[in-house]
């Protein structure tokens, strides 16, 4: 009997712990030592894997007397309930160790929630482990791997060109130069205009100044005339004249030219057309602000 039980642990371990590779077909387990779990973290993540077992084990600790249900369960991911759960009866029955193997006839991995051991009643559970045996195929989808029998090579589109016209590439192209030609003229032309506008507006500014000073001149001369209340006898007077019979005789000679004068002249008019474009460059800033 102790025979027996020492080989049936052997191949028990055997299972537990090794994982073999049989053509396409990998055989596996994976087990937990908590009381609650989470199936992602236990099972491999793998397309088309099934389970096909659950073995357990554990120790109860308990009273005799006393009534005691253990629970190892796994939840149904896909709907309610359990996908999985086995019920163990310790009512009545003294503490003890229990090794247990549940077949579940290869459900898929997607139906596999989260597991746990429940207890109902007086009782303790101690050192408990949970092995799921499992398989998967490795050619479940074919297009994970091109070895596999059934991968199609996947198709690729060309990328698509699109035509281009050379000769409509060039008119459009033309198009655009005319475009940017024309806009540059209608700028160039609206500049113009608007220098023109301006310089117009600064001449008749500049005239009615100075129509303006040589008016106040006049007024301020007449205003002073008719202050003296009286109109002086030299307006009155006349100068005696007569004829002056000698005739001026001059010496054609060529007279020099008065360079200083002309200096003076030339700066003068320099500094008019100075302060002319001092005015219209300042009123021309203005306006483009």
């Amino acid at each position: 009997m102790i025979r027996q039980r020492a080989h049936y642990w052997a191949a028990l371990a055997l299972l537990a712990y090794s994982s073999c590779s049989c053509s396409d077909v990998v055989y596996g387990s994976s087990n937990t030592t908590a009381y609650n779990w989470v199936m992602q973290n236990i099972l491999p993540q793998q397309m088309g894997l099934t389970v096909g077992s659950v073995i357990y084990r554990y120790t109860t600790e308990k009273e005799t007397a006393d009534a005691m249900l253990v629970h190892v369960q796994n939840e149904n991911a896909l709907g309610d309930g359990y996908i999985f759960r086995s019920t163990d009866d310790w009512s009545g029955l003294p503490g003890n160790s229990i090794n247990k193997v549940v077949a579940v006839g290869d459900i898929p991995i997607g139906y596999w929630g989260d597991g746990s051991i429940e207890v109902e009643g007086t009782g303790l559970v101690l050192d408990p482990s949970v092995i799921y045996t499992y398989r998967y195929d490795t050619c479940f989808d074919p297009q994970t791997d091109p070895s596999c029998e059934g991968y199609q090579v996947p198709y690729v589109a060309p990328p698509v060109v699109a035509f281009v016209d050379p000769l409509e590439e060039e008119a459009i192209r033309l198009e655009m130069e005319r475009e940017v030609a024309k806009i540059e003229e209608e700028e160039e032309a609206e500049r113009k205009e608007r220098r023109l506008r301006l310089a117009s507006k600064l001449e008749v500014l500049l005239g009615g100044i100075n129509g303006a000073m040589m008016d106040n001149m006049a007024l301020a001369q007449e205003q002073a005339l008719f202050g003296m209340k009286f109109i002086p006898k030299s307006y009155l007077a006349s100068l005696a004249g007569g004829e002056y019979l000698d005739a001026l005789q001059f010496e054609h000679k060529e007279i020099p030219k008065n360079m200083k004068a002309l200096r003076n002249g030339f700066a003068q008019q320099l500094m008019h057309e100075n302060m002319v474009k001092a005015q219209y460059d300042n009123l021309l800033s203005k306006s483009a602000n």
